[in-house]
């Protein structure tokens, strides 16, 4: 049983990595890819995504085969873990907000969304998101011995944890970032959908696509929000089996990690035509070479 989640999440991995790394290649195979603010961002979701996939899978591996390593090494991993894993749900915010500004101020949309401010965008975005690995960090550096740094330990942002209060700052830091993002949504779906009644034609079909999208930026949110309350559940399951709190922490990394992470390509690499027309022909024109070969 334990070997044949390794292989599923192996698996799962891989494939949502190769999905993710033809999307970056089509996304620089047009100007218009990135040089338009809704597309960076979207690029910008999927290398967080890769990064935290990758990152954490190495942790699942550690964890499943009981692999130690010195905790200095432990927090260069970690940092990228913490960081990226909220750059997504955070530029996921940053794309309702577009979808609103293209969709509620059509006019200002140009200036608002320019490269230039796209660019400063993410850099906020970043800033944003190292919020919580900032904090975490200085709670330990402050609490943990410099003998701590070269011990071998399981690693988990856990091993940083020393007292009960870090646990509950770093999980109130996660909930206040989230209420933001879910109020930001909530106020860009009702403007959306107020413009979508008013508008006719072609306007209540774009701004109609643009509720959808903001809708399923909300359950990627959602389901990020259901995985910051994982480690309190799985801590209460491991006082009581650890095969249980084995198996529905492997569940846990399925459903709340790997899943909203593979939403991102469906709903812009699959919905957006431009990016799926372009996919389809990148994809037909290297299977039509290879035939050829």
């Amino acid at each position: 049983m334990k070997g044949l989640m390794i292989v599923t999440v192996q698996i799962l991995v891989v494939i949502f990595l190769c999905i993710n790394l033809l999307l970056i290649v089509i996304f620089f195979t047009k100007e218009c890819f990135y040089t338009t603010t809704r597309y960076i961002l979207f690029a910008v979701t999927l290398l967080s995504d890769s990064f935290l996939l990758f990152m954490s899978n190495i942790l699942v591996i550690f964890a499943q085969f009981h692999i130690t390593i010195q905790v200095w090494l432990c927090i260069i991993i970690c940092v990228v873990v913490l960081v990226y894993v909220t750059v997504t749900p955070v530029t996921l915010t940053a794309m309702t907000l577009e979808r609103y500004v293209a969709i509620c101020m059509p006019l200002r949309h140009g200036e608002l969304c320019s490269t230039r401010n796209t660019i400063h965008c993410i850099l906020i975005i970043h800033c944003l998101s190292s919020v919580p690995c900032i904090v975490i960090l200085s709670t330990f550096f402050v609490s943990a011995s410099l003998s701590f740094y070269k011990q071998y330990q399981l690693c988990s942002v856990e091993v940083f944890m020393f007292y009960i209060w870090q646990q509950h700052l770093r999980s109130a830091i996660y909930q206040f970032q989230f209420l933001i993002m879910c109020i930001i949504l909530v106020f860009s779906y009702v403007k959306i959908m107020k413009v979508a009644k008013a508008a006719s034609g072609e306007d209540k079909k774009s701004s109609k696509k643009g509720l959808r999208t903001v809708v399923l930026h909300g359950f990627q949110l959602l389901l990020c929000l259901i995985q910051l309350w994982c480690p309190f559940i799985e801590a209460a399951l491991f006082q009581i089996d650890f095969i249980l709190f084995n198996n529905f922490r492997y569940g846990n990394y399925i459903m709340f990690f790997l899943a909203p992470r593979c939403l991102s390509p469906l709903i812009y690499g699959l919905r957006d035509e431009a990016f799926f027309h372009t996919l389809k022909n990148f994809v037909s024109f290297r299977l039509c070479k290879r035939n050829t070969i």
